[in-house]
């Protein structure tokens, strides 16, 4: 942080919209699959015609319940659904339906993690909706084409308090809900889809003053995008009131192009939608009984599995939080883990350090996700394996790592054999090559023996790359040691 921005206090709050799995909307019996023909997915109920009536789809108050369960806050016993009223081409009824005065969600929070430091985010409500439909401007030659497939598809508005004071914060929050809603299964967390989404509150201050004008950046969806779009925000706001100009609470956009946001509309309030209860829904009622049986079949959450790894396998609470960030991720390590027990090793935590390391760097590579990993369970504890009884160094099992990733075997035992990659532990063959080395480096070892510790490590990197690196390391180092002590 410059010294300058030292003498502001960002302040930022969330609100996102994850879209609930289920497979029908949430006021009608039509089907929200991704991809359809523009309109073909759009039923009487979700284009408005005379008449119709909203039925509440079950299924999103489950997720809901799932979520409030998940996050500890209070699940309310009644709630009402409200008319959000507003005109836009893409909204057929002219209002939304929402949730307002008593949200079906209130409270709880999020742990997060910033480099070392944990902070909890409380969460205001969480809420469900409708969401609107589309417009098209592209490729209608001036025109705007409206698409209502998306008309009526059910969402949880998620409204944080504002406690987040650095865009790192509001990516680490928005990582850390994204990670919870696919983790329970109520999202599937399709950022490129539109099927979670932020919307972000930022304004600023100076240290102590209260809380400064709020403008909104809309429909962020990327992790990336929303970094740079709060970073831009704070900086455009902190130069204008540095400039003598006052901040106008307005809805702003982000272009990722430029790296801007810029002015959409002034910022509405609650007063300018006119709420009021929708006749035509009943309020919602939550008995304890039915909160109590989807509590019953919850998984184990995503911070109760990070201190269970932390206790049981002594991982540290960063190696903990990487395996517990997708169901997938810590499913593969938790099979690994099993296997390498029913072979005695006790490796959790080198098998944390492949998956984080080398395979969710080759995941990344490839654009995949670790459901997909060509390299499964069995194949990395068989390298491990290899690495633990010496039949191969740290070195070689990368190069066995990529042999197995690229499909070209799947036993890295089989790989070593056929390929000659087993480490040379016979010191009768590594000591005449530490010898010709030695007579090779004359120089090295004169400077080892004058104390430049470095020089042994030279000559330790000389001796691996005559054995092509397959010289037992630990023994090159001891009998290395040995010639020159002599």
């Amino acid at each position: 942080m410059s010294q300058r921005e030292a003498q502001w206090e960002v302040v930022i709050g969330l609100e996102t919209h994850a879209q609930l799995q289920t497979k029908s909307k949430i006021f009608s019996g039509a089907s929200i699959a991704f991809g359809a023909e523009p309109n073909r997915q759009a039923c009487a109920v979700d284009i408005a015609l005379p008449g119709v009536l909203p039925v509440l789809n079950r299924d999103t108050v489950v997720c809901a319940i799932k979520f409030g369960l998940a996050v500890g806050a209070r699940i309310a016993e009644r709630s009402i659904f409200a008319r959000k009223n507003y005109f836009y081409p893409d909204l057929p009824k002219g209002y939304q339906i929402s949730q307002f005065e008593l949200p079906v969600v209130s409270g709880g929070g999020l742990a997060i993690h910033v480099g070392d430091q944990e902070k909890f985010v409380h969460l205001t409500r969480a809420h469900l909706e409708e969401d609107a439909g589309k417009s098209l401007h592209e490729d209608f030659h001036g025109k705007t084409g409206i698409d209502l497939n998306r008309a009526g598809t059910p969402l949880l508005e998620i409204v944080t308090e504002p406690d987040m004071r650095s865009s790192a914060e509001a990516v680490a929050y928005a990582k850390a809900l994204h990670s919870l809603v696919t983790w329970i299964g109520i999202c599937d967390g399709n950022m490129q889809e539109g099927s979670f989404r932020c919307d972000a509150n930022v304004s600023v201050r100076r240290p102590g003053a209260p809380l400064g004008t709020r403008r909104e950046i809309k429909n962020l969806n990327s992790f990336r995008f929303l970094q740079q779009a709060i970073d831009y925000e704070i900086q455009w706001q902190i130069n204008e009131i540095e400039e003598g100009r006052a901040i106008h609470q307005a809805t702003v956009l982000f272009d990722p192009d430029t790296g801007a946001t810029r002015a959409m509309r002034s910022k509405e309030d609650a007063h300018d939608y006119r709420y009021f209860p929708d006749p035509d829904l009943l309020p919602l009622e939550i008995k304890p009984e039915w909160i109590a049986e989807v509590r019953a079949g919850l998984p184990e959450l995503p911070q109760q599995m990070q201190a269970r790894f932390e206790a049981e396998h002594r991982l540290s609470p960063y190696d903990a939080a990487t395996l517990t960030a997708a169901p997938a991720i810590a499913t593969f390590f938790e099979h690994s883990v099993a296997l390498a027990c029913a072979k005695n090793l006790a490796t959790p935590k080198l098998i944390a350090n492949w998956i984080a390391g080398r395979l969710t760097a080759k995941l990344n590579e490839s654009g995949q996700d670790i459901a997909s990993s060509p390299l499964t369970p069995e194949m990395l504890v068989g390298l491990i394996e290899c690495v633990a009884n010496g039949t191969i160094s740290n070195k070689i099992a990368k190069e066995v790592f990529e042999v197995l990733w690229n499909g070209e075997g799947q036993d890295a035992d089989a790989i070593i054999k056929a390929r000659g990659l087993k480490q040379v532990s016979d010191a009768l063959a590594i000591e005449p090559i530490i010898d010709a080395v030695l007579a090779a480096n004359p120089k090295s070892v004169e400077e080892f023996r004058a104390g430049k510790d470095k020089a042994f490590n030279a000559l330790v990197g000389q001796i691996m790359k005559a054995t092509q690196g397959k010289a037992n390391p630990q023994q090159v180092n001891d009998l290395l040691k040995k010639k020159l002590a002599g």
